[in-house]
């Protein structure tokens, strides 16, 4: 039977989506952002060496289509990216009402989103006096720190110390649709800190809010550092999703990444989580030993939070590239009849004006079926087809290109 392995490039966006003049970052509208093709030309203007030099070099994405789909979604001619391509490739545009991670992630998977997120002012305070009301009730103290929109390591180094003289939980929120509680993992508690998400998640979903975040950290000030042990409790999806369809054909699904978090665990089996290094080694493990009929589903999730929000052109081009040398060994471990699809959920233009998410296009493409170009497709006809691949009808609005 064959296998199938989806795989997001977290934020790794190709520019053109019609509708951006519709999206904001500091009042700009995200017309003509284009992550890949920005990092390209930085890159090949010598603005992205810092700890690399020179051209981007993306060979085994490229051979794919990298570059073909980068023209395709937005008619950019991006430097050292014009390889021919021997693979599948195309470029997706999203109809979701939003540029953030469940939105993406979900009609890759089949199921646009069917409503309208909440969102928070950018305004000091950012929350309603009764969700800070709920939030120290749940939390047992007698006020939060931050409530406002903030950068995640800014903030922990703004309200570290208070956080630590009070006890009280960091509380913000960005462009998207999150509410975020970071805290220190020894005095106020890993665990404490989870149930305290987890338990505010209820209301929060019932508002639309997408994601309750628990963003611990350790240190002390001047050296705080974020942990690992990020949780995203995220509302569910609307509908079964690709993970459900496949579940309920009696296929194992792997996740790998914030994939779990993400569609709430339906659907998944198992779930395996770390920094995008340990996730590449978990993810070569599934396409070596995973099962027959299987799905694996993995974000790679460094390349926005490290790089696409903080604005960091040559961090995002030192990512791409040791993304793209691990393909090799990648492609090696591929058995005869299995899928990889390497694709985005949405863009974060490090060249842009603003820390947020950008609204564009994502490349489509395919290492397992030959050179072949599917054109312009939707975010939904990525789950439509690898349904198709597996042998499984699909139940979203996708249409298959394979």
């Amino acid at each position: 039977m064959s296998r199938a392995f989806l795989v997001v490039l977290d934020s790794a966006g190709c520019g053109g989506a019609p509708d951006a003049d519709r999206f904001f970052n500091d009042g700009r509208p995200d017309t003509g952002a284009n992550t890949l093709g920005h990092i390209a030309e930085a890159c090949a203007r010598g603005m992205g060496d810092e700890g690399r030099s020179g051209p981007l070099r993306l060979p085994n994405l490229d051979a794919l289509g990298l570059g073909a789909a980068i023209r395709l979604a937005s008619g950019l001619e991006a430097p050292g990216l014009g390889a021919q391509p021997a693979g599948l490739w195309g470029a997706a545009t999203e109809i979701s009402q939003g540029k953030d991670t469940p939105s993406g992630h979900w009609e890759l998977a089949g199921v646009p989103v069917p409503w309208d997120w909440h969102y928070y002012p950018d305004t000091e305070p950012a929350f309603p006096e009764a969700l800070t009301a709920e939030v120290c009730r749940l939390a047992g103290t007698e006020g939060i720190l931050g409530n406002r929109h903030a950068s995640g390591t800014v903030v922990i180094e703004e309200e570290g110390a208070r956080h630590l003289e009070t006890g009280w939980p960091i509380c913000y929120t960005s462009a998207d649709s999150v509410f975020q509680i970071a805290a220190h993992e020894e005095a106020f508690g890993l665990d404490r800190l989870l149930d305290l998400c987890r338990a505010l998640a209820p209301t929060l979903h019932a508002m639309k809010v997408g994601r309750v975040i628990a963003r611990p950290f350790l240190g002390a000030p001047g050296r705080f550092e974020r942990t690992d042990h990020r949780r995203d409790f995220a509302i569910a999806p609307p509908a079964p999703t690709l993970c459900d369809w496949a579940k309920e054909a009696g296929r194992a699904v792997h996740a790998v990444g914030k994939i779990g978090d993400i569609f709430s665990m339906r659907g998944i089996d198992d779930v395996r989580k770390g920094k995008d290094a340990e996730l590449m080694r978990h993810l070569l493990d599934h396409v070596r030993h995973a099962e027959p009929g299987s799905l694996t589903f993995a974000n790679f999730v460094e390349f926005d939070t490290n790089f696409g929000h903080r604005r960091d052109v040559a961090g995002y081009a030192r990512a791409l590239e040791w993304f793209d040398s691990c393909l090799p060994e990648l492609a090696g471990a591929m058995q005869e009849g299995d899928l990889m699809i390497f694709t985005a959920d949405h863009g974060n233009d490090p060249s842009w004006t603003g820390t947020d998410h950008t609204r564009e296009r994502v490349p489509v493409l395919g290492a397992g079926v030959g050179a072949r170009a599917v054109g312009l497709v939707g975010f939904a006809d990525v789950g439509a087809s690898i349904a198709a691949h597996l042998g499984i009808a699909p139940r979203g609005t996708g249409r298959a290109f394979l």
